[in-house]
């Protein structure tokens, strides 16, 4: 069990192997790893409080994860020295969709968080696990790679929590915790929901530490996609060289494409550039999910465009859900934002059958806007549809195999009898 006394500074530093530290040889990928990570200028759209993890040097932890631990990568290290900068904690913090529901949320579930013990997987600046603390919880482990640990420290310091929060500067994967925990909290989702592969950290501390019947929060999430048609875009980076102060710069088409929708966008658009209804790509069930089911999700789709339009891609957002284990992933699945997996049906209109039983965060065009926004994948080429015309295909989102928390994504796409496949991966 935890002893106090082994803890009586709050702050606890996990350290790293020599082969793990992160150096200048690198420093290229380290740029590539923070391009789409979520986060301001300074970083470039980082993405979240840090990869979760965590590390205290105590004694073995209660339980193990059912997967052997790989040691960090060089890539892993630049992930984790990206989150370093206060930029992207400011992004985060000020989105106030994603930060009030998640204070919401913990205070929905105060009977569940007080007088328990929570580990907040990926603490960042230490917001969710404050947060948890003010609901009364009994111990909180706020754990993270990044040097944000350190000043996550002081912030607990400086608010007079030292004594319920623990701040453990090191990875979920590698921390020693002498207790089991009562609840789970992590913000943890990239663009297009699985990006950057966070989710694998909140698994491992499900399977080292978790009680039977604990919470995790939050419990469940959906990544849909739908076609878009989005004309003032593809004008403003594409036709814009057809003319420029009167000269023909047509020249410049291909390399604009190329340069303009060779990677997914992420940016916002609204639910006016949305062809149909969306379709499922993956749920899940964070209390069961397992890390080999992240490495690869396919998914065949088949929509039916609700008007004439050019078609210039596809456009993906997710929201996750806030309930206890008991909820039934089917239900959950069929109660998600515009559920699709019958899209010629156009029956299925409304957005939930109950918005009040579940507290949702959306980051869905139609939803108040979030700093996640859509992440859009552009075709080179618009297709012309008309209304009732076919889109239909397939798409596989896999973690790359030179760095997992790369993103390879394989789109086939057909309509009006022309097929296409289109490859990217988001760095």
């Amino acid at each position: 069990m935890y002893s106090s006394s082994n803890h009586s500074n709050g702050y606890h530093p996990h350290q790293p192997h020599e082969d793990n530290r992160f150096g200048q040889t690198h420093s290229h990928s380290k740029d590539r790893v923070r391009r789409y990570t979520r986060g301001g200028a300074t970083s470039t759209n980082s993405r979240r409080d840090s990869h979760g993890h965590a590390g205290p040097t105590s004694a073995s932890a209660l339980r193990v994860s059912d997967h052997p631990q790989k040691p960090a990568t060089d890539f892993d290290m630049a992930y984790f020295h990206s989150y370093a900068h206060v930029g992207i904690h400011e992004e985060m913090i000020k989105d106030r969709v994603r930060t009030e529901t998640y204070r919401t949320a913990i205070m929905q579930h105060q009977s569940a968080i007080a007088g328990k013990v929570v580990v907040d997987v990926g603490c960042g600046t230490g917001i969710l696990s404050i947060f948890c603390a003010q609901a009364g919880a009994k111990r909180v482990y706020a754990v993270d790679a990044s040097e944000i640990a350190l000043q996550a420290n002081e912030v607990v310091k400086a608010n007079n929590l030292s004594d319920t929060v623990i701040v453990l500067h090191g990875r979920v994967e590698d921390v020693e915790i002498d207790e089991e925990v009562d609840v789970i909290i992590s913000e943890w989702m990239g663009y297009m929901l699985l990006y950057e592969s966070m989710l694998g950290s909140v698994i491992t501390a499900r399977d080292r530490w978790l009680k039977p019947g604990g919470l995790i929060l939050p419990s469940h999430a959906t990544l849909y996609m739908a076609p878009v048609t989005h004309s003032d875009r593809y004008g403003e980076s594409i036709d814009f060289w057809r003319n420029v102060y009167g000269i023909d710069m047509s020249a410049m088409l291909p390399l604009a494409k190329q340069c303009a929708f060779e990677e997914p966008c992420v940016e916002t658009i609204t639910g006016e550039n949305v062809l149909t209804w969306p379709h499922v790509v993956k749920h899940v069930d964070c209390y069961t999910i397992t890390i080999h089911e992240l490495e690869s999700v396919t998914t065949r789709y088949k929509f039916k465009s609700m008007m004439r339009a050019p078609l210039h891609g596809f456009a993906f957002w997710f929201d996750v859900e806030f309930s206890g284990p008991a909820v039934s992933p089917t239900n959950n699945h069929t109660l998600s934002l515009l559920v699709d997996n019958n899209p010629i049906d156009g029956s299925q209109r409304k957005k939930r059958a109950n918005p009040n039983e579940t507290l949702v965060l959306s980051t869905a065009p139609e939803d108040p806007p979030t700093h996640w926004q859509q992440t859009m994948i552009y075709f080179y080429d618009p297709i012309e549809v008309e209304q009732d015309q076919l889109i239909e295909g397939s798409v596989t989102l896999s973690q790359s195999k030179e760095n997992a928390r790369f993103m390879n994504i394989h789109l086939e796409y057909a309509s009006g009898g022309r097929a296409f496949v289109k490859e990217s991966v988001m760095r």
